[in-house]
């Protein structure tokens, strides 16, 4: 009797033994899965802030009328269109004297004007002067004088005579064809006249 219950004594412990380690081994697979879970949930809590640290950019209109849609307040009544475009109006203009009122200050204005810069003062200018023959006198107060000149090439040296013509006004009609005539510039007169006769030099033979 005695043998026969050590004897199930060890089977027990024996199966005992079976047991727990067959525990052990469907144990050690749910250990790594709930390891491996935990080891990702922080990766996606990591990712997470990083989602949220980058909002979308939004214009300000967008963000205006985003925030617009966000307020909770109680709904206005039904207008129709030509209220709202007056309501419109009367915004504007408050929004318009307001920004006057702070440009105003900016500048140190109360509204009076600002005498600003002097006007600087007017020196006039060196006239040209020049020598010519008159070509034409047909015309009444006006004059045709050819006016040459010659200058020296500075490459080969040799003379260049250049000539054209202006018309030049003249007031008693004194100068006639042949004559030499001095000339000086003047404010324009006419389409084409930009001189005035100043002297006649010498007189046609």
């Amino acid at each position: 009797m005695a043998e026969e219950t050590e004897n199930e004594k060890t089977e027990g412990t024996e199966q005992e033994a079976e047991e727990a380690s067959a525990e052990a081994t469907t144990e050690e697979p749910q250990a790594q899965e709930d390891a491996a879970e935990d080891a990702d949930a922080p990766a996606e809590e990591a990712e997470a802030p990083a989602e949220e640290a980058q909002p979308d950019v939004l214009a300000p209109k967008q963000r205006r009328k985003l925030e617009r849609s966000r307020a909770s307040g109680p709904a206005g009544p039904q207008l129709s269109p030509e209220e709202r475009a007056a309501q419109r109006r009367e915004r504007r203009g408050h929004a318009a004297a307001q920004r006057g009122r702070h440009r105003r200050g900016l500048r140190g204005r109360s509204g009076e004007p600002r005498t600003g810069t002097p006007p600087a003062e007017r020196v006039p200018g060196k006239r040209k002067v020049r020598l010519g023959t008159v070509v034409s006198s047909r015309a009444a107060k006006t004059i045709t004088v050819r006016i040459e000149r010659a200058r020296r090439d500075p490459t080969y040296e040799k003379v260049m005579r250049r000539s054209n013509t202006v018309h030049v006004h003249d007031e008693r009609d004194e100068a006639n064809e042949g004559d030499v005539v001095r000339v000086i510039e003047t404010r324009p007169l006419s389409r084409t006249k930009r001189w005035r006769l100043l002297e006649i030099v010498e007189r046609a033979r």
